[in-house]
């Protein structure tokens, strides 16, 4: 399986990958308009910019056999590698890339444990996570303004889990 990384510099291509998997990826369990409010405040060019800037991410394009098949972005924090984005275009699910992606993130983890936050819904990623030996620690729900609010378990993967 020929998988690589690209760290993403061109913005606009990745705020546009990142809205068409957005929209539909999670149809079946959120509304269109708490998609497009995520989208726009979270993955917009504008959103994604100013967390490269001032929250200390990085964005990676996921590439199989040349082609982009998915993104992640990662926020190195003090204590532990934040794991933000990590998701794959419908064509390229159940391949075998997301496991091979979170290879490449625990080696950017550098041994720090890595701490994400998935939708309680969303089973198929959690199944993943769980496989890829990620435990829940909590969950937590969000407030993200306009009405909205994120639902979620709080996972957290270290070297010796």
């Amino acid at each position: 399986m020929i998988i690589t990384f690209e760290k993403a510099f061109n913005i606009k291509k990745l705020a546009d990958l990142a809205s068409s998997i957005w929209h539909e990826y999670w149809v079946c369990l959120l509304t269109p308009e708490q998609i497009d409010y995520m989208v726009k405040n979270f993955q917009s060019e504008k959103a994604i910019n100013y967390q490269i800037q001032n929250e200390n991410y990085e964005y990676y394009f996921i590439l199989y056999k040349k082609e982009i098949a998915g993104y992640f972005g990662i926020s190195d924090k003090k204590d532990y590698l934040f794991l933000s984005k990590l998701y794959i275009k419908k064509e390229f699910r159940h391949k075998g890339i997301g496991s091979k992606t979170f290879e490449k993130i625990k080696k950017l983890a550098k041994g720090k444990p890595i701490t994400l936050t998935v939708n309680k819904n969303n089973i198929n990623s959690i199944k993943a996570y769980k496989k890829w030996g990620l435990k829940t620690t909590d969950s937590v729900i969000t407030d993200i303004g306009s009405g909205f609010v994120m639902d979620d378990y709080i996972m957290k993967y270290t070297s010796n889990t």
